[in-house]
Formats: structure tokens, C-alpha cells, sequence
């Protein structure tokens, strides 16, 4: 299926059964592909941080994360099957590697969130091997450490949820490094994996109102929400031919 660029970022417009059977296909060849999920957010982050870009367009998987990703490409003329959030497909990729006895790694989040993430992933997904965890609260001095431990694990997966931009400028700093077969940068999945934090009911997820949830749940999340309903408004600037960017009308 041919990308498309939206704001100057590529975006796979995939379903959610053929991310995971591609993610499944790809770790069994250990290349230690990289999985990245733009939302609104990321893709405004990306106009002033152009390695935001870079990365996404390089990675092996780059999923449609957010109800305004698919509004801005409708917007633009582009089609989106479906939106791919990372906690959804962090779900519904551990299910499936469960059935085959795969690993997962869990990189990120406050201390012993990850591992009660674990705790939590191991009773729901019976057959999945927890591979190792650790918190996102490390320095450079602890990075020597940190990898030597996940490669010596050896994760068909590593999840890193270290947030954005940081998540992301991880990987590829460290791609070259890791003895893993994929990774991927899933933002807060580990907090709601573990049940810090509580996603919004599912009626608000079929509406596309998950990020109003969020904010009412979570009210300091304000400025990030505006930020990101930017999207939009650049979209539409797009569309009539105002914007300065050249690459932002690729196809």
C-alpha cells in the first residue's frame, strides 16, 4: 500500500490487521525495524523539528495515531482507512505474538509502571514473555547499562514509551545498537497498559472523542490539545495553496 505525505510526513493508510501481520513478518527477520505513530501533535512538532520527519519517513511503519490525522488528510484529499493509536495496536500486537510465544521489552514510563505493565500484559495475554523492563528515567551514563540488558534479552519487541520527540530520537540514535527485532514508540501506552491511566470509554473512541476525554480527564493537557488542532488549520492552508512549504503537498 503507497504512502502518503501529509504535512511533509509519511503516513501509512493501513488497517490495523495488516500493521500487525506486517510487524509479525518483519520481527522474525531481527532487523530491528522502527514503528513510529504520528498524531496531530507530532505532525506540528515535525514543521520545526525536521528529524521528526526524517525518522518517520524512514521507519518501517509510520500509523496513523489520532482523529485529526484522518480529518487533515480527508481534508487534503488523501484517504486513511483508519486510525492506528498506539495503545490499540501495542494491544492487538501483543495478542498476537502471545500465540506464538514471543518477547516484548518495556522501556519508558514512571518507576514500576512498566512493571505492572508487564504484570498486567502477562495474565491478559497468556503465552507472552516479558523479556524485561525498565523506567524511562535515565540519563546517558545509564544508557551503556540499559542497552547491554535489552540486548542481552534479545526482544522479538521493544516498546519505548519515552514520549515525543524523545521516543523517537532514541530509536534511531540507537538502532545501530539494539539486538532487537522491532521497536516500537508508543507514547503513554505503558500508563494505560498498566492502569495509571484510564482511556476513555469506548463510545468516546467510536465518536473520535477520545481527546476530549483527555482533556476533561487531564485539564494541563490544554495546551497540547490547541496546539494540536493547528493541524487543521494548516491543512486548510495547504489546500488553498498558501503554504510555504514545498514538500508539504507530496503525494
Amino acid at each position: 500500500m503507497k504512502r502518503i505525505r501529509l504535512l511533509g510526513v509519511a503516513i501509512d493508510p493501513i488497517t490495523m490487521e495488516e500493521a500487525v501481520r506486517r510487524a509479525l513478518e518483519i520481527m522474525d527477520g531481527r532487523s530491528g525495524a522502527v514503528v513510529v505513530t504520528p498524531n496531530s501533535e507530532y505532525l506540528m512538532r515535525a514543521q520545526k523539528l525536521p528529524d521528526l520527519r526524517d525518522i518517520a519517513n524512514a521507519a518501517f511503519l509510520s500509523l496513523p495515531d489520532g482523529v485529526g490525522v484522518l480529518a487533515a488528510a480527508r481534508l487534503l484529499g488523501q484517504r486513511i482507512p483508519m486510525r492506528v493509536s498506539g495503545i490499540d495496536f501495542a494491544e492487538s500486537l501483543l495478542a498476537a505474538m502471545a500465540r506464538s510465544g514471543k518477547s516484548v521489552y518495556l522501556l519508558g514510563a514512571k518507576p514500576a509502571v512498566a512493571a505492572r505493565a508487564a504484570e498486567i500484559a502477562t495474565e491478559r495475554f497468556p503465552g507472552l514473555i516479558i523479556a524485561g523492563t525498565h523506567d524511562g528515567y535515565f540519563s546517558c551514563t545509564d544508557e551503556p547499562q540499559l542497552l547491554r540488558e535489552i540486548n542481552a534479552s534479545s526482544p522479538d519487541l521493544l516498546i519505548v514509551c519515552l514520549g515525543s520527540p524523545r521516543q523517537e530520537l532514541w530509536m534511531r540514535s540507537h538502532a545501530p545498537e539494539l539486538d532487537v527485532g522491532m521497536m516500537a514508540g508508543l507514547g503513554g501506552t505503558l500508563n494505560v497498559l498498566s492502569g495509571s491511566v484510564r482511556r476513555a470509554p469506548l463510545c468516546w473512541q467510536r465518536l473520535g472523542l477520545e481527546w476530549l476525554y483527555r482533556l476533561l480527564t487531564q485539564p494541563w493537557r490544554f495546551r497540547r490539545v490547541l496546539g494540536a488542532s493547528c493541524i487543521l488549520l494548516t491543512a486548510l492552508q495547504i489546500k488553498i495553496g498558501g503554504y510555504f512549504k514545498p514538500w508539504a503537498k507530496e503525494n
